[in-house]
């Protein structure tokens, strides 16, 4: 099943933001998240029951993808045909993102 991911604004920023740290704190490899980003996304256009399931206190049907090698959590939900990207949020935070 084919699926079309949508990153919401909030998102969006995220993924910018740890884009941006990520270039200029880890010289050795600055592509590397940017790369991973857009494997969990392609992989979730093909395969949206690829994450895990995050029980979460007030969203529904929360499920989370982790990208390895940086360390990042993509939040995401599924609806209909589509995958709603929630949140890019640190694996290492100890808490997840607030998700609305």
């Amino acid at each position: 099943m084919t699926t079309r991911v949508v990153v919401t604004p909030e998102a969006a920023r995220q993924v910018r933001t740890i884009n941006g740290w990520w270039r200029r704190e880890r010289p050795a490899a600055p592509d590397l998240f940017a790369q991973e980003v857009a494997a969990a996304f392609a992989l979730l256009n093909g395969a949206p029951l690829a994450g895990r399931h995050y029980p979460h206190p007030t969203v529904s049907d929360v499920r989370r993808i982790l990208l390895r090698s940086s360390r990042y959590h993509v939040y995401y939900r599924i609806h209909q045909r589509d995958v709603i990207i929630l949140a890019v949020w640190g694996a290492v935070r100890g808490t997840g993102p607030e998700l609305r």
